[in-house]
């Protein structure tokens, strides 16, 4: 970059102009590249110590799966059983007593009563089934 600008000198060279170049800019510039370069240079340059876990060769057990679905109507369906909440509850016990390790997925119809989708619930936390999924 030039600057023009008239000479501060009184003297016969008042109407010359005087050409410097303006390196503030260019020293700024610089002294941002520096601290850059001076921040990436330790994250280039090291070594990160990671502990990774070892893979694993026996394959992983898929826990056992129930689907339990609350109809319009307020009844239960277990598996493609339909069922009354007494039901319901006697076989989410079983359920919970021979595979504890069972995900009960919970849905319900959108017309469904929001009272039974509750009573489902209860009933799956009643009976001790601890991993439960909702849809």
């Amino acid at each position: 970059m030039a600057v023009s600008a008239y000479s501060a000198s009184s003297g016969r060279y008042r109407n010359e102009t005087v050409a410097e170049i303006n390196v503030t800019p260019l020293v700024d510039v610089m002294l941002v590249l520096l601290i850059i370069f001076m921040v990436t240079a330790p994250a280039l340059t090291g070594q990160l110590k990671l502990s990774l876990p070892s893979p694993n060769r026996h394959p992983i057990k898929e826990a056992p799966k129930a689907e339990l679905n609350v109809r319009q109507d307020g009844s239960f369906v277990l598996d493609g059983r339909p069922m009354t909440r007494a039901q319901l509850s006697a076989a989410l016990s079983a359920l919970a007593v021979d595979r504890p390790d069972t995900v009960l997925t919970v849905s319900a119809n959108a017309d469904a009563d929001y009272q039974a989708f509750a009573q489902a619930l209860s009933a799956a936390d009643e009976a001790g089934i601890r991993n439960l999924s909702t849809r």
